[in-house]
């Protein structure tokens, strides 16, 4: 039943992709917010980062506070986020990978790190593959299970998408990026070959900033990422020796990175720089790249309105605000 929900989320992809639609609502969305949407991503991967680690924990009294620093994971968090912010300050070529790597043999002594292989042979995808459940479609449990999906799988490569490359330097003055919808198209197809082979919703992920943080720009750097996945999947124990701890530092690093575009918000116009405050303050707070975006939308469209900014609005900005706040009414 999932795996056909997210075979159709996919094919809805592609056709929304072939039509541009995806594109147009990317264009909609003001300038303000889209540089908004990468600082609120720097500050959400940073936030997990430190969950990862330990360094942040959960408090039933004020919510989050932080961890015991005492403890292994907590310590070597903290170890790899001095180191590596050492490398990069010093600019040392790798800094990223290397403070990964760095961490990780410093949590063998301190127990944190433990080594339960080198090489396995990846599962067969045959269990899985293919396995859908066609006479399910018309029914009204997966017409909910399919919006659901897709709504939030949306917004949440948009908004990574738009992160990254704001990050990149790939966005013009008027907020539009080149080639997005060719990004789009990729992300919908990998949906669906990603249902046939029995995976959960293929989206694009926020730590490709770190790909971009160290000069990756072309497709080259996508391939070469995806060559070394090819070959991981042989060294599965290997790389999963690698504890939480030693990857915090690159979240939190690479976090800092994402808010550079915050700079070029106008913060002294409060109808363009309130909407970006919510929109980045709200991905950390919600746990969700998502909700920020579509709660920096919605205000943005109702504060302009009241204001009667009528020249900052478009119609299909009007449609999204529509659309946002019905998700939240009735999902």
């Amino acid at each position: 039943f999932a795996l056909t929900a997210i075979l159709i989320e996919g094919f809805i992809f592609v056709v929304l992709t072939l039509t541009k639609v995806r594109t147009l609502i990317v264009d909609a969305i003001p300038a303000s917010v889209k540089r908004a949407i990468g600082a609120g991503i720097g500050l959400f991967i940073a936030f997990i980062g430190l969950k990862n680690a330990g360094i942040i924990v959960e408090s039933s009294a004020t919510f989050v506070t932080i961890g015991t620093m005492t403890e292994g994971t907590a310590l070597l968090g903290v170890i790899g986020i001095i180191l590596t912010s050492v490398l990069v300050i010093k600019n040392v070529p790798g800094s990223l990978l290397i403070g990964i790597l760095a961490t990780a043999l410093i949590g063998i002594p301190m127990g944190v790190t433990n080594f339960s292989g080198v090489v396995d042979t990846p599962p067969s995808v045959a269990p899985l593959f293919c396995q859908f459940e066609f006479h399910n479609i018309f029914t009204l449990d997966m017409l909910v299970v399919v919006f659901t999906f897709l709504f939030i799988d949306m917004f949440d490569t948009m908004g990574t998408l738009v992160g990254v490359c704001t990050k990149a330097g790939m966005m013009q003055k008027d907020g539009r990026i080149p080639g997005l919808n060719k990004a789009f198209m990729a992300d919908a197809v990998a949906t669906m070959a990603g249902a046939c082979l029995g995976a959960s919703t293929t989206t694009t992920y926020v730590e490709s900033a770190a790909g971009v943080a160290q000069g990756g720009r072309s497709g080259l750097t996508a391939f070469s990422t995806a060559m070394c996945f090819a070959v991981a999947m042989f060294f599965a124990p290997l790389f999963l020796s690698i504890p939480a701890a030693a990857t915090t530092p690159v979240l939190v690093i690479v976090g800092l990175f994402m808010l550079t575009p915050v700079k070029d918000i106008d913060l002294d116009d409060y109808a363009e720089s309130i909407p970006a405050f919510i929109t980045i303050v709200m991905m950390p707070l919600t746990y969700s790249i998502s909700d920020g975006i579509l709660c920096g939308v919605i205000s943005y469209v109702l504060i302009n309105m009241l204001c009667m900014n009528w020249k900052k609005l478009n119609p299909t900005l009007y449609v999204l605000a529509v659309l946002f706040i019905m998700k939240y009414i009735f999902i």
